[in-house]
């Protein structure tokens, strides 16, 4: 009878294994492993975007180089936009064609070629993560997605820190590259934050743990009480305390608005014949049409209309009107009158003024032609003298 799986006998070690062998180390898989090859070919293609072209174009050597070691053959289709990586006869390692496809696949994603090809060694695993259906407004995905990454990419990099992964945000997809521990962690906090929880409370988890793994003496105690504890803060809006204040209440709903169809039944146009309704439709085409032909001429009519006449003596408005229009042309001829008399006594006044100058010159030309005349006569006096 064998021993119970508690008893300490099952736990004797087997006569291959020693006291200090690792069983979770994993040997590399050597050539001498598989000598004789895989029995079928494998093969894994994958598409690029376009703006990958160029620097696919210049990396592509050192890829190649890279998978021809590892027995796989890789090819780039420019035309097709698309990489392709297949097992060969040389090829002895069976999962190395899972690797090589993850590799193509990093590429894809804008994952540098000195970064993917770590992928190629057994310790390094991937994961390609969809953030792109995870939230379905753009504004807010487009805020989360930023977030995840931090100012200046510091978020990303102190979750990098803490969890011994590559990671890398890339449109729509996240690429990591780590171990397997890591790369759970890394899904964890990505998936969180995409659904409104901030990546600071992960990294502060991460650092305590980090923390408490250095002390041997918690290594078999629970670490819940260390760690901090996050409540969801749902801050409840105030309700108004009446809705629909100013409104009378009613017993009963409001009466439904008649649909186009009720309002046809009613009318009786829903039993018409197609013809009937063609007929109808046409009748009501051309009265529209009378109405816009008979308002279009009664506009150009406008035109020619005359304007309406004041009334002579047909009331007491039209003589009061007529009495103020005769008063104001009455004061404005004795005002023009009393102005023409002001010019012409000016005028005449000027005219007086001019004759009396002139007269009084002529009086001073001839006193002094006298004058002359009588220094002449002394003067021919006095020689006859």
């Amino acid at each position: 009878m064998s021993p119970p799986l508690t008893s300490p006998a099952s736990f004797a070690l087997a006569p291959q294994d020693h006291a200090g062998i690792d069983h979770w180390k994993v040997d590399p898989f050597t050539k001498e492993d598989n000598p004789d090859g895989l029995l079928d070919e494998s093969s894994f293609a994958t598409l690029f975007p376009k703006y990958r072209e160029k620097y696919l174009r210049e990396v592509w050597p050192s890829v190649t180089r890279a998978l021809k070691e590892c027995g796989i053959a890789c090819e780039l289709n420019l035309v097709e936009g698309s990489m392709t990586v297949r097992t060969t006869r040389k090829t002895f390692d069976p999962y190395i064609i899972i690797k090589s496809r993850d590799l193509i696949k990093l590429l894809s994603r804008s994952v540098p070629a000195p970064q993917a090809l770590k992928i190629l060694s057994d310790d390094v695993q991937c994961d390609v993560i969809k953030i792109g259906g995870m939230v379905r407004n753009k504004e807010r995905y487009v805020k989360r997605r930023q977030r995840l990454i931090g100012p200046n990419g510091s978020t990303l990099k102190a979750i990098e820190m803490l969890t011994g992964c590559y990671v890398l945000v890339q449109g729509n997809t996240v690429s990591c590259m780590g171990g397997w521990k890591g790369l759970k962690t890394v899904r964890k906090i990505i998936e969180d934050c995409m659904k409104n929880m901030h990546p600071i409370y992960h990294i502060k988890e991460l650092m305590i743990k980090r923390e408490l793994a250095k002390d041997p003496a918690l290594a078999s105690q629970s670490w819940d009480r260390f760690l901090p504890k996050f409540k969801k803060k749902n801050v409840k809006r105030k309700k108004p305390s009446k809705i629909g204040k100013g409104k009378k209440d009613q017993v009963f709903p409001p009466a439904p608005v008649p649909s186009k169809l009720d309002q046809q039944i009613e009318s009786g146009e829903y039993f018409l014949s197609q013809e009937a309704k063609r007929r109808r439709a046409a009748a009501e085409k051309l009265e529209k049409q009378k109405e816009a032909v008979s308002a279009s001429q009664k506009k150009r009519n406008e035109a020619f209309i005359a304007p309406k006449e004041d009334a002579g003596d047909g009331g007491d408005g039209g003589g009061e009107k007529k009495k103020r229009k005769s008063e104001v042309g009455n004061e404005d001829v004795a005002a023009m009158a009393a102005s023409l008399k002001a010019k012409s006594k000016s005028k005449k006044d000027g005219d007086e003024k001019k004759r009396a100058g002139k007269s009084d010159g002529d009086e001073f030309i001839m006193k002094a032609k006298k004058r002359k005349s009588g220094d002449g006569e002394e003067k021919k006096s006095k020689r006859a003298r």
